[in-house]
């Protein structure tokens, strides 16, 4: 181990990332020999195998995946020494990733935009995705924070809310409720309704009011995109529940008004995670700390309730 290099732990950890040393030398600029040099040369010091080759597919030995997560910590503690200089010298810098779901690309870049014009040597990684996805990130560590509007479960994490997500009722501009006040609801009962996809934490909520109230709707669509549910509306195929941050500033909802439904809006909080005992970078505890202070300031969303064409 001692004549093993810094540069041959990362070409061996983007190969063990890819399962290929083509696409590990494609994102290093490197050629494939070189990898393949590189990697057999860390493997004769580490003494063992550190890949199978299963036709062109590399898959992991025990020594590799021992090797690999030492390689992520090892990279992941020198990108926080990194922070952490540039901290002292009174800089912030480094890289900020953040996985959210899908309904908080509504108001996350809105945040962003500030923030990077705040810290402009802070690169931001953003990926948005659906809850089990994110999830699925969350429990395997790949980014610095998370945001969600529903809580994981059998995870150690720890979360702080950071936004009010109100839940309301949208229907078309010209159906019967619309502009109606203090509307019961019962009354929306045999509505059809075009709902999220199973697992969505939208959905739960709904449900879970529904059935409290003994609220029976008729579930005509199941869609996972919320645009796609705002043009379902919108073309008269039912009402649904989406959050309030669906319905953006400069987006465009003239076909769309929220109805004064008892019960609604549905309490929701927006909140950011990160896995239990994480040691939080110092760009992922500078964003934590803005993310607080700035969020309750957003704009306010347009008002559609009551409203008419």
């Amino acid at each position: 181990m001692i004549h093993a290099t810094l540069h041959q732990f990362k070409v061996f950890e983007a190969t063990a990332r890819h399962g290929s040393f083509t696409r590990a030398a494609e994102e290093l600029f490197l050629t494939q020999p070189t990898v393949s040099m590189q990697v057999k040369q860390l493997t004769k010091s580490i003494g063992l195998p550190l890949f199978e080759q299963v036709g062109k597919r590399l898959y992991l030995t025990e020594a590799g995946k021992a090797l690999f997560a030492t390689c992520k910590d090892i990279f992941t503690n020198l990108d926080q020494l990194e922070m952490t200089v540039a901290d002292l010298k009174g800089m912030k810098q480094g890289q900020l990733r953040l996985a959210v779901i899908t309904t908080a690309k509504y108001f996350v870049p809105r945040l962003l935009g500030p923030f990077c014009r705040m810290y402009p040597g802070i690169d931001v990684s953003l990926t948005v995705t659906n809850h089990e996805r994110v999830i699925d990130r969350l429990s395997n560590n790949q980014d610095d924070l998370y945001v969600m509007s529903q809580l994981p479960t059998n995870l150690d994490f720890e979360a702080e809310s950071f936004l009010d997500n109100p839940l309301v009722v949208l229907a078309p501009t010209n159906h019967p409720l619309a502009g109606q006040r203090n509307i019961p609801i019962q009354r929306l009962n045999d509505e059809p309704f075009i709902m999220r996809e199973s697992g969505s934490g939208t959905r739960r909520a709904v449900e879970s009011l529904f059935d409290r109230e003994n609220v029976s709707v008729k579930v005509r669509l199941e869609l996972g995109s919320n645009e796609a549910i705002k043009q379902a509306i919108a073309g008269g195929l039912g009402l649904s529940v989406l959050s309030h941050h669906t319905l953006t500033p400069e987006g465009s909802h003239s076909d769309l008004t929220v109805l004064d439904v008892e019960g609604f809006p549905i309490s929701r909080q927006w909140y950011v995670v990160h896995l239990g005992g994480k040691q939080l970078s110092v760009v992922a505890a500078t964003f934590l700390q803005y993310l607080q202070e700035e969020a309750p300031k957003l704009s306010p969303i347009p008002a559609l309730a009551h409203s008419s064409k």
